[in-house]
């Protein structure tokens, strides 16, 4: 059975002692950032990752092991991997997220309107069609309908392991008002889903497979 799972957790969550359960890699990236709201995300997003795979693998969150070389240069900055499973990690704004499958997962999170310039943005990752069907909407439906779509397409992206650098205007998904499909894309059979959370943020799911999975949600809880 093709199933998923799909956790969220507040950014509040984030722990200082969750740092313990880094590795060298982890800590260093963690070090790099900033900004407190940036450190939290990165923290709570490993922190998931490290806390549900231990339990079901019965090991300590520090001893799980977790494999982010990119395909491209081999440094530790790629979709993060496990042994037996599929994992994709997302966070923006006040949600962190993971989706654990059985098949390959891309999930994503954005808060809505957290970009200043959605036109210019839309023109460098939206289809042609999809930009037509843009200029339906204005303010901040605009911006709400252009994360659904962004999230969409990401989410897809996401899943293969490219990532955006492979370019969000070559994958075509359904409008904002419609239910969540692919439309058009080169990289085989794909299942595309909505995800709610809150008034402020949108998220999808996208799952490399022929088959529809079955997704359950649920809270992190530390």
């Amino acid at each position: 059975m093709n199933e998923v799972e799909v956790w969220w957790a507040g950014i509040g969550q984030a722990r200082p002692e969750f740092v313990a359960d880094l590795n060298a890699v982890e800590q260093e990236r963690y070090a790099r950032y900033l900004r407190d709201a940036d450190k939290a995300r990165f923290l709570l997003g490993v922190t998931m990752v490290r806390r549900l795979l231990g339990a079901r693998m019965s090991l300590p969150p520090a001893n799980v092991v977790l494999d982010r070389a990119c395909r491209d240069c081999g440094k530790p900055h790629g979709k993060v991997q496990a042994e037996g499973v599929e994992l994709s990690v997302s966070h923006s704004g006040d949600w962190v997220g993971l989706a654990i499958g059985t098949a390959p997962v891309g999930l994503d999170v954005e808060q809505i309107g957290s970009l200043v310039d959605v036109d210019g943005v839309a023109g460098m990752s939206l289809a042609p069609e999809e930009l037509q069907e843009l200029k339906r909407y204005d303010g901040i439906e605009k911006a709400r309908a252009f994360t659904r779509y962004w999230t969409r397409k990401e989410a897809l992206l996401k899943a293969t392991g490219d990532g955006i650098g492979a370019g969000l205007s070559t994958v075509v998904v359904s409008p904002p008002d419609q239910p969540a499909a692919v439309v058009r894309w080169n990289s085989g059979p794909a299942q595309l889903s909505d995800l709610e959370i809150d008034t402020n943020h949108l998220a999808a799911l996208a799952v490399l497979s022929a088959e529809p999975p079955v997704v359950r949600v649920d809270q992190f809880r530390v």
